[in-house]
């Protein structure tokens, strides 16, 4: 197999989980989750939450495939949305 094909593979498994790794980060630095409180205060966890998720997509430029991941590992969101 080509390396150029490999590298496709893995960037389309974690294209898939993209938003939980976001999350992930955010949950796991003390900095981050502490503006992630005082936002989720201010604007509510959904709001929050989907402005983060737009955010990736936007950031790598991402599309939505038609599955959503319902199991997490990241504990501040319930589900996120899957990209190709």
């Amino acid at each position: 197999m080509e390396a150029d094909k490999i590298a496709g593979k893995a960037i389309e498994r974690i294209n898939k989980r993209i938003t939980n790794l976001v999350f992930l980060e955010i949950q796991n630095n003390r900095e981050l989750m502490q503006e992630y409180l005082l936002c989720v205060e201010k604007n509510g966890r959904d709001k929050t939450n989907q402005r983060i998720g737009k955010a990736v997509k936007s950031a790598y430029g991402l599309k939505n495939l038609n599955e959503e991941e319902n199991d997490p590992s990241c504990t501040l969101i319930q589900s996120h949305q899957k990209f190709e």
